[in-house]
């Protein structure tokens, strides 16, 4: 826990130097702080949730992959039947 802990420090301490320092043009600021997200959200995946490759961690993996397959499958057909009942109730537009 404090290996991940310090990770996500020194992260969110990286994240605010490239926002506030000025060393990075303002175009790829958002790309860092993507880079930068995903790589604190792969940490805490990692050590917080003990999600990994490791037999002791696989069924916990499964589960995790699952619920974002049950979340995308949800969102993803929410938004695609919102889309085409907004083109196909409003045909003049």
């Amino acid at each position: 826990y404090t290996i991940g802990f310090v990770l996500s420090i020194i992260l969110t301490l990286i994240s605010f130097w490239i926002v506030l320092g000025g060393s990075v043009t303002r175009d790829s600021i958002e790309l860092w702080l993507v880079l930068f997200a995903v790589i604190q959200l792969l940490v805490q995946l990692s050590f917080f949730l003990h999600l990994g490759v490791n037999p002791a961690q696989q069924q916990n993996t499964a589960i995790f992959l699952f619920t974002l397959l049950v979340l995308g499958i949800a969102v993803g057909g929410s938004l695609w039947v919102m889309h085409n009942a907004n083109v196909l109730m409003m045909p003049g537009m």
